[in-house]
């Protein structure tokens, strides 16, 4: 089992490129309270741990060529910000026939009867990343987003 903020982190990770996604290729102001929850900074004006934990997780996707953004919104926001033309690639690829076995197995049965087309659609990464957050289990999660850009980027 992974340390909690690991998972956490995966969490924000795969929520922030669903809000991005979505948006695409729209510039759009990523909030971290969106994505983590309410945060109530204390009586000297700091952030909770979990805040700066997913503010730092942001920061991170950008240093990793994953977003763009032009400028922070104090320690609250991205302001601007937009996947990069990697990370959009990489997000809308169809994933390997075993991991969307994997990931798509509570959903294969209406999956079969659909248009290849769509059936296409539902292979992608982002599909799977969808699912993993619908589905709300962190190990799934955290495995989709490992497989989505952390695995051999040679497929």
């Amino acid at each position: 089992m992974a340390d909690i903020h690991v998972e956490e982190f995966y969490k924000d990770v795969a929520i922030a490129l669903v809000q991005l996604y979505g948006a695409f290729p729209r510039r759009v102001n990523l909030f971290v309270e969106d994505i983590a929850g309410p945060d109530e900074p204390d009586e000297f004006g700091l952030h909770s741990k979990r805040h700066m934990a997913c503010f730092g997780a942001l920061l991170w996707l950008e240093e990793e060529g994953l977003l763009r953004y032009v400028d922070t919104i104090r320690q609250e926001a991205l302001d601007q910000a937009v996947l990069t033309r990697n990370a959009f690639v990489r997000l809308s690829a169809p994933a390997p026939s075993a991991l969307t076995r994997e990931f798509g197995q509570a959903h294969q049965r209406v999956d079969e009867g659909l248009p290849p087309s769509v059936q296409e659609d539902l292979s992608t990464y982002i599909h799977l990343v969808r699912t993993a957050l619908k589905d709300g289990h962190s190990s799934r999660i955290s495995r989709i987003i490992q497989a989505t850009f952390f695995a051999d980027q040679s497929h």
